[in-house]
């Protein structure tokens, strides 16, 4: 395969792994009840909210492997709109973007674990 058929193969799956995650998202904010009650209301489409919660782990996990790999088959154009955008500066702008990143998912943790 080409480099541009794996791109858009990547990009296909990411599209779809990404719609997956906010859909089943959306069913466990919104339609699948949570907290205490009958086990029996708890079910959607013959799967239990821990079932579809897993689902949502996993998928997500995907969801960061395509995002890497999408990174990846595009980083001569990211380093290259890097460059154009902060000249003398864009080694820096890219570890700051990195940088960045990591403090979001710091916070992420932070705010689940307490």
């Amino acid at each position: 395969m080409k480099r541009n058929d794996w791109k858009y193969l990547v990009n296909a799956l990411l599209f779809v792994d990404i719609c997956s995650v906010f859909v089943i998202g959306l069913l466990l904010a919104l339609v699948i009840p949570s907290g205490r009650g009958r086990s029996a209301e708890k079910y959607f489409m013959g799967l239990h909210r821990h079932d579809w919660a897993d689902l949502h782990f996993y998928l997500a996990l995907l969801l960061v492997g395509f995002l890497i790999l999408h990174v990846w088959l595009n980083w001569t154009w990211v380093a290259q709109s890097t460059k154009r955008y902060f000249s003398n500066r864009w080694k820096k702008a890219l570890y700051g973007l990195s940088f960045a990143w990591l403090v979001v998912i710091l916070l992420g943790w932070i705010t689940i674990k307490f």
